[in-house]
């Protein structure tokens, strides 16, 4: 059993030891220990390279996406793009194959400015990113565009009718004002802005320079105010070659004669002094300030005027005048002008004025047809400061000063004595006649004589009635409340269709001026109500609207 076990045993050990020597052999065996790493880096270059592969079709299909909504806020933020900006991005991600990336943009728009953002936020469909393990990728794109005016031209059209001289109103006013171009000059561009002030009051009196780029029948060379007719206020234009009638500078109100003294008349129609006289396109800030500073008031008040001559100066009509006036060697316009007004249809520049006034549309006198050049029948004799009128039923003279008929003016016939004192039919005192003496026409009469003056003068020798008549009823005429309503409401919509931009400020005013501004104005938001102090809030509000209209490139 022994031999019959030792004879089973032995081949069992020997399968066993063979075993273990081939596992020692494997075990010993590294010719498969790369295998492994290999697999493993074979993978990881796949992953890796995929990945740019993903990475380079997203920066392709992102790079595409940028640049068409670029395309297409630019588009959609132009002033001149008649479509919505909405529609405008839409369109351009649609044509470029890109429609289902589209998402509404957001848009800021007013007066003379767009903004344009459109931004899309998506995923990137991945391929082998995604065979890794990864996942789709954001895919993100944002464009922005604006488009805003940077030119600028304003109208500043200020009462300075003698209302102003309550309240202290002028006076917070210029502060007001001052204050307006200080804003307005630090905020823009030089030599984008121009600024025009027009005072007003009866009427506008605008420089000689100006005066003469028009054809003005002037009897008067000093008075430079404009009597204009009803059409002329359905239209913002003023052409320079139409025919327009001066008004004369007389005083309706004042009952004295300056001619003695040299100077003339005081309270006039039209104002001769060069402080109230309109200032043309200006852009200094020191310059607009001083003029704003050296406004005095009197006078009554005609918005109806001032307005129109606001919206005159921004339009292309006045454009050879202010050229007439930018170049050359007597310039009182600067050289930056020289172009404006710019044309209504001009997206680059925006349209101003500003209109304020603390009362209501009064009387505006203009002097009549007959009363506006000629022979006056008033003789003057500067030497002896002594008036003659004649009496055209008698064919005699009287001789103011002297208190006598005559057959000649005084100074006629110098050297010539006279009798100027009579005692129950005999000559008590005499005197020799001197000096020279000339007729004065219209315009030289009333620049340095009031009506009144000269309506006394004729009651003296010819008697009240007389005189009513023919030296003061017929002698000058107005329009009255309800004409120049009528004409500021029509001038003010003709600038409004225009495409200006009107703000009004009513500065204390009654309730009928109230009602004319608020229909001038572009709308309920441009229209300021204000008392006192307040006028500087409307004009810094008023500042701060024009400011956003525009952008310094």
């Amino acid at each position: 059993m022994c031999a019959r076990g030792k004879t089973e045993k032995g081949p069992k050990h020997s399968v066993l030891s063979a075993q273990a020597v081939r596992l020692r052999d494997f075990a010993r065996d590294d010719s498969g220990a790369m295998a492994a790493p290999t697999i493993f880096f074979f993978l990881a270059m796949l992953a890796i390279g995929g990945i740019g592969i993903d990475l380079m079709r997203m920066e392709r299909d992102r790079t595409i996406l940028q640049y068409t909504l670029d395309r297409a806020v630019l588009a959609a933020a132009d002033l001149d793009q008649p479509l919505s900006p909405a529609l405008v991005v839409q369109d351009y991600l649609s044509k470029a194959g890109l429609d289902e990336y589209y998402q509404p943009p957001i848009v800021e728009q007013g007066l003379g400015y767009k903004k344009v953002e459109s931004t899309i936020n998506t995923t990137f469909d991945t391929h082998m990113l995604e065979f890794s393990g990864g996942a789709n990728m954001p895919l993100h794109a944002n464009a922005r565009a604006e488009e805003s005016i940077d030119g600028l031209e304003i109208s500043l059209v200020l009462d300075v009718s003698g209302s102003m001289n309550s309240n202290s109103r002028l006076t917070n006013l210029k502060v007001a004002a001052k204050d307006f171009i200080d804003t307005m000059v630090a905020n823009t561009t030089d030599g984008k802005m121009s600024v025009s002030i027009v005072p007003y009051a009866t009427q506008v009196s605008i420089p000689d320079e100006l005066a003469e780029q028009y054809n003005i029948d002037r009897p008067q060379t000093y008075a430079n105010c404009v009597n204009f007719q009803s059409d002329h206020f359905d239209t913002t234009a003023l052409s320079t070659t139409e025919a327009l009638q001066g008004s004369m500078l007389f005083s309706p109100w004042s009952g004295s004669d300056y001619r003695s003294s040299g100077t003339l008349i005081n309270q006039e129609v039209c104002s001769h002094d060069e402080d109230r006289e309109v200032l043309l396109f200006e852009k200094n800030a020191t310059t607009l300030k001083n003029f704003i500073q050296s406004l005095t008031a009197w006078g009554n008040t005609s918005i109806d005027v001032g307005m129109k001559w606001g919206t005159a100066l921004l339009d292309p009509s006045a454009r050879p005048a202010i050229n007439a006036l930018a170049t050359g060697a007597d310039t009182i316009v600067p050289s930056d002008f020289s172009a404006r007004p710019a044309e209504y249809n001009d997206f680059e520049t925006i349209k101003v004025i500003v209109l304020m006034t603390d009362g209501q549309n009064t009387s505006q006198y203009y002097m009549n047809e007959d009363y506006r050049s000629g022979a006056t029948g008033v003789w003057y004799n500067p030497e002896q400061g002594v008036y003659s009128t004649y009496d055209p039923h008698n064919n005699r003279y009287y001789w103011h000063n002297r208190g006598i008929w005559m057959d000649h003016p005084y100074g006629a016939s110098p050297g010539t004595e006279y009798c100027y004192q009579w005692y129950y039919g005999s000559c008590r005192r005499t005197a020799t006649e001197g000096g020279t003496v000339a007729e004065l026409n219209f315009g030289d009469l009333y620049a340095y004589t009031s009506v009144k003056s000269v309506y006394y003068m004729f009651s003296n020798a010819m008697g009240r009635s007389y005189a009513r008549t023919y030296w003061y009823n017929y002698v000058y005429s107005s329009y009255g409340n309800s004409t120049k309503n009528a004409r500021t409401r029509a001038i003010c919509q003709a600038a409004k269709d225009q495409g200006i931009i009107v703000y009004t400020i009513g500065f204390e005013a009654p309730s009928d001026g109230v009602a004319v501004l608020q229909d001038c104005a572009s709308s309920d938001a441009h229209y300021f109500d204000v008392d006192g102090l307040e006028i500087s809030d409307a004009f810094a509000s008023i500042a701060t609207s024009i400011r956003q209209l525009r952008l310094t490139q």
